[in-house]
């Protein structure tokens, strides 16, 4: 494809073949993505359809076995060129005063070649497109360069040979060939976060059978459940979980985050990251489509083909472009004979008015720069689904985050122990963590990971027995104990007055309470009381000081009570004002399609699994993951790991694509708003017109490339 009519033209045929629902054809990437009934016919009625429309249909693993070499397709540029530059040279050779002029004989063998050799594409492709009703890039070329290349013949046949044409239409043929050509390659580049995702697979695993030793299997070949060895140095082939062995994984690919993270026995590692310093022996538990970088590559690939909202209003645009464009060289052929100008002069104009008005620039503008925005995003571990996403968020002006997980770790720690006045509070804690030992419940998981900081030895218990909605109650040693919730203990009678001067504090604290409780002789004795909280996770306070910097509206949305979550707000740094408490999950999303319905634009931040409802609710949801589950439909954009100041960076890259978006629109229209009243009133050249239109594409590309240095704000 050439330029934004050849987009419309493969859309339009695809949508006519019985069974598609939706066809999206991309420009920059020369790729349509379709929505279609599955029969045994479907994809060749499809291949055929791209087929008749004129365009060559390439399959995903053709297209990714091209040469990506620099100088890829640059022997027809350099044949136009030597071929051309000869018919140049006497131009220049006037501008010294010197005449250098060459024969009609020897200007049309060398300007002949160039005109239906080099450019026979213009013509094929001009061709399909008259024949579909429309008109595209190619045919504006090929009726310019040829109506240069007849006036040439005529006047060499009329036998006045004062001036031919036949170096414009040569020129403007190689100069057309040299901006593809460069237009090519900076689109290879836009394509380069693709390519290092695809070569993060290692070719080969080691595999451990079953029956014992060593084998290496192509990667294809592995399957989950298959325990592989991965070396010092080595990539992991495949996700899976840690059997053997201690290491450091380089997760910075994947995540963005550019430091090693320990793995030991029962750790979750993710395919593509590079093993540290240790052997280590995992069992597979995702291959292939199913792994994560291939997930990660397909979010990635769906958001470069998606279209943007703005770029439809383009292609319809481009629709009417090409036929308008012939209108206006129509007119001003007649309209400089008219003047009294001689049919030369006239058609010399109408060919720099085709020539300029190409509508390259147009239909590169958008998806070029969502391919680089998209690209450098996921190299800092955002990952964007789709385009319409990616330009809502610089509209955002309030951002809703979930409390639990997404400003905070999400594991309750145990924050303060307290034992009665008299009694051994180690001896205490030893003993509530030995009944909470065999407990899978994050707050007994707390208890004991506090007694082993503390270097606590924790004994199994006996005869545990777990209450539901209440508590836990066994036996540790001679001793018979219960763990629960203040509530519960009350109902049975407990006397808490040793300790209610520190049940007050830290209630008001927002901490959650539990209490450890004896069974004696004559009834139930308090031992101790432990409080619970949740840690903001590190860096959310200055990445939240970020965001209001930017002037967006906060909101922390958070099924705690109100003093838990108003003590999480002020450890956050956020206001009484920004906190909305006692919300439950099912509530959540009414309470931001609240926020929409006040005339805010909302992006939702929570973990991609709870909130999904609150996420699908907001303009853009923004799912907090860990590189595990990056396939979270419910929302626009995943952040590949928990980190808050990530939020801050999607909509700081949205904002910066939308912009160059605009920016290259604005080139692109004032390009052509420019460029055709200058040829049409003759101020400039075809050959100055294709060098003008060339650039304009080139230019496009290279402003949309700058994205690709992008860095995270604050970094």
């Amino acid at each position: 494809m050439t330029c934004a009519s050849c987009v419309s033209r493969v859309e339009r045929a695809l949508r006519k073949v019985p069974g598609v629902t939706e066809a999206t054809v991309n420009l920059a990437t020369e790729s349509a993505r379709v929505t279609y009934a599955a029969t045994p016919e479907a994809e060749g009625q499809i291949r055929r359809a791209v087929r008749n429309a004129g365009y060559e249909p390439r399959s995903v693993e053709a297209a990714a076995a091209e040469d990506l070499s620099p100088w890829a397709g640059f022997a027809p540029v350099a044949i136009g060129l030597a071929l051309s530059l000869p018919l140049v040279l006497p131009m220049v050779g006037d501008l010294l005063g010197r005449h250098w002029m060459l024969s009609p004989l020897l200007q049309f063998l060398l300007a002949t070649p160039v005109q239906f050799v080099l450019g026979a594409r213009f013509y094929r492709a001009g061709w399909h497109a008259l024949k579909a009703g429309t008109g595209n890039m190619d045919l504006l070329v090929a009726l310019g360069t040829s109506a240069g290349w007849g006036l040439s013949m005529w006047l060499w046949l009329a036998r006045d040979e004062s001036h031919l044409y036949f170096e414009a239409s040569a020129v403007v043929v190689t100069l057309v060939l040299l901006g593809k050509w460069l237009e090519a390659r900076a689109k290879r580049q836009t394509t380069t976060a693709i390519r290092a995702l695809q070569a993060l697979r290692p070719e080969t695993a080691h595999v451990i059978l079953r029956s014992g030793g060593e084998v290496d299997l192509p990667l294809a070949e592995v399957m989950a459940g298959d325990q592989l060895v991965v070396r010092p140095g080595e990539r992991l082939p495949a996700d899976g979980v840690v059997e053997q062995g201690e290491t450091h994984v380089d997760e910075s690919m994947l995540t963005g985050e550019p430091l090693p993270v320990a793995k030991a026995a029962g750790a979750r590692v993710t395919g593509g990251s590079i093993n540290g310093e240790g052997r280590i022996v995992l069992r597979a538990t995702a291959v292939g489509n199913e792994s994560v970088l291939s997930q990660i590559i397909r979010l990635v690939e769906d958001a470069q083909a998606a279209k943007a909202p703005i770029q439809r209003i383009v292609d319809r645009v481009s629709a009417i472009f090409v036929p308008v464009v012939l209108v206006i060289a129509a007119l001003t052929l007649s309209g400089w004979m008219l003047a009294g100008a001689g049919v030369e002069e006239a058609l010399i104009h109408a060919v720099a008015v085709l020539v300029i008005a190409c509508p390259c620039a147009l239909g590169l503008a958008t998806p070029a720069a969502i391919m680089a925005g998209t690209g450098v995003a996921a190299r800092h571990g955002i990952l964007i689904k789709d385009a319409q996403a990616l330009e809502l968020a610089h509209r955002v002006d309030t951002v809703a985050f979930d409390k639990t997980g997404t400003l905070t770790v999400g594991q309750p720690r145990l924050v303060a122990f307290i034992a009665v006045p008299g009694a051994d509070e180690a001896a205490q804690l030893a003993a509530a963590a030995s009944l909470q030992s065999g407990s899978e419940h994050p707050l007994a998981r707390a208890v004991v990971a506090a007694a082993r900081e503390r270097g606590i030895a924790v004994a199994a218990p006996d005869a545990v027995r777990a209450v539901a909605g209440r508590g836990s109650e066994g036996e540790v040693g001679a001793r018979s104990y219960l763990i629960g919730s203040l509530r519960w203990l009350a109902e049975l009678g407990v006397d808490g007055s040793p300790l209610d001067a520190d049940v007050q504090r830290l209630q008001g604290e927002g901490a959650t309470l539990s209490a450890l409780v004896e069974r004696v002789t004559g009834g139930l004795a308090l031992r101790a009381l432990m409080a619970f909280a949740d840690e903001p996770k590190p860096g959310a306070d200055t990445a939240l000081s970020l965001l209001r910097a930017r002037g967006l509206q906060l909101v922390m949305i958070s099924g705690d009570n109100r003093a838990a979550a108003h003590a999480m707000a002020r450890r956050l740094g956020l206001q009484p004002g920004e906190v909305q408490a006692e919300v439950l999950p099912a509530d959540k999303a009414a309470r931001v399609a609240a926020l929409r319905e006040g005339g805010r634009v909302v992006a939702m931040v929570g973990d991609g699994v709870n909130d999904a409802p609150a996420l699908a609710a907001a303009d853009v949801g923004i799912a907090m993951g860990t590189g595990t589950d990056v396939a979270m439909h419910a929302a626009g954009i995943t952040l590949m790991r928990g980190d808050v100041g990530l939020v801050a960076g999607a909509l700081d890259i949205s904002r910066r694509t939308v912009g160059k978006i605009r920016q290259n629109l604005f080139w692109a229209f004032a390009y052509n708003v420019a460029g055709i009243p200058l040829a049409a009133l003759g101020y400039l050249s075809p050959v100055v017109a294709g060098a003008a239109m060339a650039l304009s594409s080139v230019s496009v590309l290279t402003n949309a490339l700058l994205l690709k240095r992008w860095r995270l704000p604050g970094r």
